[in-house]
């Protein structure tokens, strides 16, 4: 078989559902990506980022909802991409069904390691701004950094360190600070 025959196997969200109990994985255009247990800082920063994010929601009494990982989200209708982002601010409930997140959420957040660098910066970044979300940040508790892209209007990327006041495009007169939570 010469090289130009090899095909690469395409996955859909029933490969998902067939995994066995426990194992997570994420789907991205057809290609699965296993998921490995994340480590207790890292879930100390998705937990100190939903709690902080979820306080200035409910104290200007919004609507919009937050939910950290695992939630699978479903950016288009189709059965090839399936990911499950580390924090997902969704402000249309519409959106919420009995298994996942139909469309793109409002804001998301994902939290890297060395593992997923490269999903998170290149195929998720790709993902999100074309797939609706209006807002993305990148938190990397290694290099101690927060890169946010907003996608409404023109777009724009930023990037703060985990002292700095990073301010929330989506929701006015939110700022956070890493070293804070």
């Amino acid at each position: 078989m010469s090289f130009a025959q090899v095909q690469t196997r395409i996955y859909t969200i029933d490969d998902i559902y067939a995994l066995p109990e426990g194992q997570r994985a994420e789907l991205i255009e057809g290609q699965m990506y296993m998921m490995t247990p994340p480590s207790p800082y890292h879930q100390e920063l998705v937990m100190g980022l939903s709690a902080t994010i979820r306080q200035y929601i409910k104290n200007n009494n919004g609507d919009c909802k937050v939910y950290p990982a695992p939630l699978a989200v479903r950016l288009h209708a189709d059965d090839k991409t399936w990911i499950e982002p580390d924090i997902s601010v969704i402000c249309d409930k519409r959106k919420i069904t009995d298994n996942a997140c139909e469309g793109a959420p409002d804001w998301v957040i994902e939290v890297t390691s060395p593992a997923t660098q490269s999903r998170d910066y290149l195929k998720k970044l790709w993902l999100y701004q074309n797939g609706g979300v209006r807002e993305y940040w990148i938190v990397n508790p290694i290099m101690k950094n927060v890169q946010v892209y907003y996608f409404d209007g023109e777009g724009k990327s930023d990037q703060y360190s985990f002292c700095d006041e990073i301010p929330c495009n989506i929701f006015e007169g939110l700022s956070l600070k890493v070293n804070d939570l």
